[in-house]
């Protein structure tokens, strides 16, 4: 005898629960950086609402305001619901880092850049790393002290930083892609080695072995968990991939940052105020973004407008970029492939393959 048809409150009520079960896989699995930073956006999502109750974390956070240092001259926003981020990962010798062992170079550069891209609808997003060594047109910029610095070609992307700040940096990246950034975050060494330990570590796995004495890493080939300073030598290390420039390193961090949401995703944050809070504290504390996000409420309605986005469907590009013909030791953006790639950012469409690839690869596979 067959068991009787589940009425339609039975029904309701299993759909209620399977889609609460699905609400809560999904929140937390949406936590993201830019390796190093773009963990920062979703990090946030994850905490979600719960973040309002530790309001003595406001005063860690500090912000940048874009359209008062850029003004104008910008590029128009998105006609839809996308949005794009610049996500830093400032490698600052100074403070907390000096102990880091990332050497001894004064003053500050954007160590990792990542354009972060969410379409429309927010149920998915993708990573376009911004190699270190690009050679770029940095645009007429005001510093902080008020005064202003030319325009000038053939500059390094990660020294833009430490020459002029932070919203050049922002007004740079718009320049060349023509893309409106929404937001911008960024987080220092320092706060990446705490973000790390206060997970738990990270677990990678490489298929060969990688030395850099440069870094500090030192690693078999297999499976490993990396603490927070031996995650930062992961994603700092360029010397022991590739032809030991930037552009191998970029593989690593893109590794490493899907690692870092796996691990996450099997972590159960929400049910662990005292992890929660601590990973919060952390994540402030070296955290700088625009003035539009600068509070832990914004931060959490921020994070509550990417609830659909999966970590898993998130794609990592690096920019097009072909080696300088005067300086082999420097790129540059390849055309038409980078061109194309920021036209599909602009439309908020999806990117053709062809403008994936890079003539460029630093000695690794494409």
């Amino acid at each position: 005898m067959s068991d009787p048809a589940p009425d339609s409150s039975t029904r309701a009520g299993r759909r209620r629960a399977s889609g609460s079960g699905r609400r809560q896989r999904t929140r937390r699995s949406r936590i993201v950086r830019i390796v190093l930073a773009t963990f920062v956006v979703l990090l946030l999502a994850a905490g979600g609402t719960a973040y309002w109750l530790y309001s003595s974390l406001n005063g860690n956070l500090q912000g940048v305001d874009l359209d008062k240092a850029i003004g104008d001259d910008r590029p128009q926003k998105l006609p839809t619901s996308g949005q794009n981020i610049l996500i830093l990962g400032s490698d600052s010798r100074a403070g907390a880092n000096a102990g880091l062992k990332t050497g001894n170079v004064a003053g500050a550069r954007s160590d990792t850049a990542l354009v972060m891209h969410i379409p429309e609808g927010r149920t998915r997003a993708v990573a376009i790393s911004i190699p270190r060594d690009t050679l770029v047109t940095r645009p007429a910029c005001g510093k902080s002290d008020g005064s202003e610095v030319a325009s000038a070609k053939r500059v390094m992307f990660n020294s833009i930083y430490s020459q002029v700040g932070p919203s050049c940096v922002v007004k740079t990246v718009e320049q060349m892609s023509g893309v409106r950034m929404d937001h911008y975050m960024e987080i220092d060494f320092a706060g990446f080695k705490g973000l790390v330990d206060a997970i738990g570590g990270v677990t990678v796995t490489v298929d060969q072995d990688i030395k850099d004495t440069s870094s500090g890493l030192d690693l078999t080939a297999g499976t490993h968990r990396l603490d927070g300073t031996q995650s930062l030598q992961f994603v700092r290390t360029r010397h022991g991939v590739g032809d030991g420039s930037d552009l191998g390193r970029i593989g690593l961090q893109q590794q490493f940052m899907i690692d870092l949401l796996s691990e996450i995703k099997k972590q159960d944050l929400l049910g662990s105020p005292t992890k929660t809070y601590k990973i919060a504290d952390e994540l402030t504390s070296a955290l700088t973004t625009d003035s539009e996000l600068a509070s832990l409420t914004k931060l959490a309605d921020f994070g509550r407008s990417l609830n659909g986005v999966d970590p898993a469907t998130m794609e990592t590009i690096m920019l097009p970029v072909a080696y300088d013909k005067t300086d082999p030791n420097r790129v540059v953006a390849a055309e038409p492939q980078a061109s194309t790639l920021w036209k599909a950012i602009r439309a908020d469409s999806e990117i053709p393959e062809s403008a994936k690839k890079s003539p460029a690869t630093g000695g690794t596979k494409n």
